[in-house]
């Protein structure tokens, strides 16, 4: 299984300082990959936590691909819906040449009513739109002599490095079906066994029957810091259940130490 930690990209602890450390800390300490969340418009009755302050998780992907060397960057989840198609593969195209390959590409349809308003875009479409993009991003990213073709105009595609794996995010049979059509895996939120076990055996079947190979599964998990036996036996346990990467995440820091101290209790869960 491979393991990462999510970064606050939002609220204080989004501060350049603070995300710099903890991105470098997480490399240091070996973890496989770093991941950041997406929104963009939070209304101000709703920005407890955040204060409304989110910093863009592709633009902050590209920024810390250029302050560390090896760990790979994730988005958990970038919601597609939110931007229109070419501008988000080139951003998308941009990070993984930029990076050396270390983009993870964790997506999602949305769900915030009142972000959906703020942008212009009807709640109904975005199930279509995120498609469209996940479209491009399969032409592009694989496409001959670079060449691609939208709204019946030619143009290349470049930089065009090696595709990003993509991880679709959602719950139940559209997600899954989204998953097998353009992803290389699935992305819940944390779930009960009973539903995570459910959603994976879907997911496979869904993979069998495109002739694909087995998919990925990354999801969340809440550790409790200090509990290294507590955090190894979940790991085991999310892995039993077919989960190919596990994120610690979900808890609120502000400085560094609080940081750490997730970042300590999963490396114990690692190595115990």
């Amino acid at each position: 299984m491979q393991l990462g930690i999510a970064l606050r990209s939002m609220g204080s602890a989004s501060r350049p300082d603070l995300l710099l450390a903890c991105a470098r800390a997480a490399e240091a300490a070996g973890l496989d990959d770093v991941w950041v969340q997406d929104h963009l418009a939070i209304p101000p009755d709703d920005a407890e936590g955040s204060e409304g302050r989110y910093l863009d998780p592709l633009t902050t992907l590209a920024w810390l691909a250029g302050v560390t060397s090896r760990i790979g960057l994730g988005t958990g989840v970038l919601i597609l819906p939110y931007r229109s198609a070419l501008p988000t593969a080139k951003a998308v195209a941009t990070v993984q040449e930029l990076s050396g390959g270390r983009l993870r590409l964790g997506v999602g349809i949305g769900w915030m009513k009142s972000e959906f308003r703020a942008l212009g875009v009807p709640r109904s479409e975005r199930g279509r739109r995120s498609d469209a993009v996940l479209d491009l991003l399969h032409r592009g990213f694989g496409a001959a002599d670079d060449v691609v073709v939208e709204h019946e105009q030619p143009f290349l595609f470049r930089p065009n490095p090696a595709r990003p794996p993509i991880y679709v995010g959602g719950d139940g049979p559209a997600a899954w079906d989204r998953a097998a059509r353009f992803g290389d895996g699935w992305f819940p939120m944390p779930r009960n066994r009973e539903a995570l076990t459910t959603g994976i055996a879907e997911l496979r079947r869904r993979f069998a029957d495109a002739g694909r190979g087995e998919p990925e599964v990354v999801t969340f998990v809440s550790l409790q810091d200090g509990d290294a036996r507590a955090g190894r036996a979940r790991l085991d346990e999310l892995a039993g259940l077919g989960v190919t990467r596990a994120i610690a995440g979900g808890g609120r820091y502000e400085d560094l130490a609080g940081f750490t101290r997730t970042l300590d209790t999963l490396v114990a869960a690692r190595d115990a």
